[in-house]
């Protein structure tokens, strides 16, 4: 049965989802991330598999991991990712909407397009979950299908979602998985898992300029075609 109520909520988490690029330091309780984390997981995949492999990470052991990718972003730079997330060569219009997001953000942050110092800094904050008291990092293991990838999508999002519903603010992370090499090192991950990608997790501090970010969406009918209606 349809309830107008219910579906306004579940919209409303949907909608106000955004990537949040700086947290307030309120902590989050681990009863909540596990309720997250076992909603998240009635997300469905092929026969059941079930293929995400969770590591929640606060207080000391966030720090460690935020300190060893740092310092490795700073000295000689990311192992390299194991898997294609981005295309080797962008065409639009895939490549104006990745330009455009990049200039929004650096705008209201007052980075100019010549100051990489400032680029990497930022980027740099990746590995500080942003200063959310609770950042995940992600893997599955190596032997599973591409197609899984679209489960553990869905499981991701639900994530997100769940949060939403709680006044709670996430940022999803590929970034995380360029320093897998580092991850698997501090956190102990073993060589079967492939390290898919982190996300930060908190309460938005909502002066913070870089939280100013709205991205734009295409249209419906700038991506559907509809067939027999």
């Amino acid at each position: 049965m349809y309830d107008p109520i219910a579906a306004a909520h579940v919209d409303h988490a949907i909608t106000s989802r955004r990537s949040i690029r700086r947290f307030l330091p309120t902590p989050v309780p681990k009863k909540t991330v596990e309720e997250l984390l076992a909603i998240a997981a009635r997300a469905p995949s092929g026969t059941n598999v079930q293929p995400w492999k969770v590591y929640a990470l606060a207080g000391q052991s966030k720090d460690a991991l935020s300190a060893a990718i740092l310092d490795k972003h700073n000295s000689t730079g990311m192992d390299g990712r194991e898997f294609d997330y981005y295309p080797t060569e962008w065409a639009d219009p895939w490549l104006s909407r990745r330009r455009k997001i990049g200039f929004d953000l650096y705008g209201l942050l007052g980075i100019g397009k010549a100051d990489k110092e400032r680029m990497k800094e930022q980027m740099g904050r990746n590995y500080l979950f942003f200063d959310a008291p609770v950042g995940f990092i992600f893997t599955m293991d190596r032997s599973l299908g591409r197609g899984m990838f679209i489960d553990y999508g869905m499981f991701l999002g639900n994530i997100m979602t769940a949060a939403r519903a709680r006044g709670l603010d996430t940022c999803a992370q590929a970034a995380f998985a360029d320093y897998h090499e580092t991850i698997r090192n501090v956190l102990g991950i073993p060589e079967n898992e492939l390290v898919v990608c982190g996300m930060s997790l908190g309460y938005a501090d909502a002066n913070a300029p870089e939280n100013k970010l709205v991205t734009e969406r295409e249209p419906v009918e700038g991506f559907t075609s509809f067939r027999g209606f």
